[in-house]
């Protein structure tokens, strides 16, 4: 794998090139490429047509996670520095994407440089662009620096926080585990009269569960209802994550309640109620949660798959997981490394050789380069290796489509 971003890439950047591909369909193939090099190719033939801010910063995003899974920091900075020759960077969203994409890096200093670069790159500052660097702080984990940038930013800049702002904050208070910061926070909003929304309550009582302040958590819950914000299917999620008790009855009263108050639960709500079977040992009713969610209109997501095949693989049922990791495949939602381990030596447990391979396989295909390292290590401590090598000359169709049948 080149250890550099090639330099037809960065012209392109740089310049306006014809297209190939619209936006829509690069973030498709971004979603199962993770091939740094061959990302970046799929983001440089986007149309200059569909690269606004707005449409292309999913793409972006998506870009430079490649790179920094692959710790290719030197990389990103070329990638992300070669936008300022755009002449869209006098256009503030243009440059929140960059700001945003330092941040998603884990390069919250280059975030910094750049927003502090935008007096010389001609670009207005506004909420926008503050909000931005907030984020980027979030994304970089730097929770403690966030509410110095909030005392420091809007004297120095003359821009004001708004409601996103302030959420930004409160969320950055959470994460660092200060909820009666948010709370203090929250007041400073009721003051000013700057609204409050249903997220920026569950984000707060989900860090006071979190805690173990159970019944100040039922206290803002409670608060939130009387100002009469709308309660959401995300508030009735937290509630449900830390209130069951461990018991799945539980849980069902609980998405009654919600369905009752007029919210459709949704695929996290039923993935609780599925995990709080699974944890019981009530493996079938887990099964039926699961084959039901096209039913309850939900679709299942990575959590989903984790969670069962995991607690599948514990009970030996290998084959009911094994079939369960294919429908994962067909939607693009493979859980992570662990849970296909303990699946792949399950299969080979039962002699299940043909399949052990066939997922083997698949994996190579879909898991990113620096996973690809820890599987070779299990391959060959069950003894797969030198049977996936012999059985390189198949076509890669002809394999995925046997993995996945």
């Amino acid at each position: 794998m080149s250890s550099s971003i090639p330099l037809r890439h960065l012209r392109q950047l740089s310049t306006t090139a014809k297209s190939s591909i619209t936006i829509s369909q690069a973030k498709t193939k971004l979603r199962t490429e993770h091939d740094p090099d061959k990302a970046l190719e799929i983001y440089t033939s986007v149309s200059e047509h569909y690269s606004s801010p707005t449409s292309s910063r999913y793409a972006q995003d998506l870009t430079v996670r490649r790179l920094a899974k692959s710790h290719r920091f030197a990389d990103i900075e070329k990638f992300i520095e070669s936008h300022k020759n755009d002449p869209k960077i006098t256009q503030e969203p243009f440059l929140c994407t960059l700001i945003r994409s330092y941040g998603r890096s884990g390069m919250f200093d280059h975030a910094m440089r750049t927003f502090d670069q935008m007096d010389q790159l001609g670009t207005p500052r506004s909420s926008l662009s503050f909000n931005a660097l907030l984020t980027a702080c979030t994304y970089s984990k730097q929770f403690e620096k966030v509410p110095q940038l909030f005392d420091e930013i809007p004297n120095k800049h003359g821009v004001s926080p708004d409601k996103v702002s302030y959420g930004i904050l409160i969320k950055s208070y959470c994460a660092a585990d200060k909820p009666e910061k948010a709370i203090e926070t929250l007041r400073l909003m009721e003051e000013k009269g700057i609204e409050i929304t249903a997220v920026t309550f569950t984000t707060i009582f989900n860090a006071l569960y979190k805690k173990g302040n159970g019944e100040e958590a039922e206290n803002l819950w409670n608060e939130m209802v009387k100002k009469g914000i709308e309660v959401d299917a995300a508030a009735y999620n937290v509630k449900i994550m830390y209130v069951h008790g461990g018991n799945p009855d539980n849980v069902k009263a609980l998405i009654e309640e919600m369905a009752n108050a007029g919210l459709k639960p949704d695929t996290i709500s039923y993935n609780y109620l599925m995990s709080c079977y699974c944890m019981n040992e009530m493996k079938e009713e887990a099964v039926k949660v699961y084959e039901g969610l096209e039913g309850n209109a939900c679709n299942p997501n990575a959590a989903t798959f984790r969670t069962l095949i995991f607690y599948l693989c514990k009970n030996e049922d290998y084959d009911k997981a094994y079939k369960i990791f294919k429908r994962s495949v067909e939607v693009h939602k493979i859980p992570d490394f662990n849970t296909m381990r303990h699946l792949v030596e399950g299969l080979v447990k039962k002699k299940k050789m043909k399949e052990a391979k066939g997922l083997i396989r698949t994996i190579k295909k879909k898991f990113p380069p620096n996973v690809l390292v820890a599987w070779k290590k299990v391959e060959e401590g069950l003894g797969l290796a030198s049977s996936d090598r012999n059985a390189s000359s198949v076509p890669d169709d002809e394999e995925a489509k046997e993995a996945t049948a």
